[in-house]
């Protein structure tokens, strides 16, 4: 059976991180596991606390499952402090980690910043040249591009920016540009200002979105630790957000969590 790991934050309301990588990783067919960056107090209306684990025990976390069940694919998330991002470059470098997928968290749906200034820059400079892909959404593609995005050129410019230091961008265009196209800019040998490719959607009419990034990116994950090419891997990722969207899930008293298990729960339906 294939195998996915999953480097994040904990979410106690169950919408987004850790508890959303692992739910979609299951459902999507292959074995999940976790090394656990943060605890967070959030919920569907915001974030009110966040508390970091040591470097020397996300350490361990990250040999625990390295040296048994070694992961086809790996999805990093939500890491707030640079000692954190220090540990897990070194690791993934020292156990020749492959299908390494960031989503550079840096705001939560809600509105919180989920990262410092100094953690960001780390970021960039160790966690991202090692990563097979990068899934910034607009606000976020706009720090790290440093320019404002207001259309699809400008969604392509940026993703090149981003690029040069890594190998491959997913930019997200589902904060109000384009409906829900994304970009996917791709560095390859034989052309020095790389490729591009756009993955164009339909928006889903729902407002609970809490965790659509989250889900996407260990989606995409997923299907890389199943085989699958980069580009066929978001293409599947793409349609399986949707379709969580497209569930209708409504939970909370604000940004509601996907329906992860939308298919499941049709099935037993069936059975009734």
């Amino acid at each position: 059976m294939n195998t996915a790991l999953t480097i994040a934050g904990s979410d106690c309301s169950g919408g987004a991180g850790i508890q959303a990588d692992i739910k979609t990783m299951t459902v999507n067919g292959v074995y999940a596991m976790s090394v656990i960056t943060s605890l967070t107090a959030q919920n569907t209306t915001g974030v009110t606390g966040i508390l970091d684990v040591t470097p020397d025990f996300l350490k361990k976390q990250i040999d625990a499952v390295f040296t048994d069940i070694f992961p086809d694919a790996v999805k990093i998330g939500m890491v707030s402090s640079p000692d954190l991002i220090d540990v897990i470059c070194e690791r993934l470098a020292f156990y020749g980690a492959r299908n390494i997928v960031v989503d550079p968290v840096m705001v939560a749906t809600s509105g919180a910043s989920l990262i410092t200034d100094e953690a960001r820059e780390v970021l960039v400079q160790k966690l991202f040249p090692i990563a097979s892909l990068i899934t910034p959404n607009i606000p976020e593609a706009e720090i790290l591009s440093n320019m404002k995005i207001e259309s699809k050129a400008d969604m392509e410019e940026a993703a090149r920016r981003i690029g040069e230091n890594c190998s491959a961008v997913l930019l997200k265009g589902g904060h109000s540009i384009c409906d829900a196209d994304d970009y996917l800019w791709m560095r390859i040998a034989e052309c020095e200002e790389g490729v591009g490719q756009w993955f164009p959607a339909s928006r889903v009419d729902n407002p609970n979105t809490h965790g659509t990034g989250c889900t996407l990116s260990s989606a995409i994950a997923t299907y890389l630790a199943k085989g699958k090419t980069l580009p066929c891997s978001v293409k599947h990722a793409k349609k399986y957000v949707a379709a969580c969207l497209a569930a209708g899930l409504d939970l909370g008293k604000g940004s509601g969590p996907l329906m992860h298990n939308f298919a499941l729960v049709e099935e037993n339906r069936k059975c009734e």
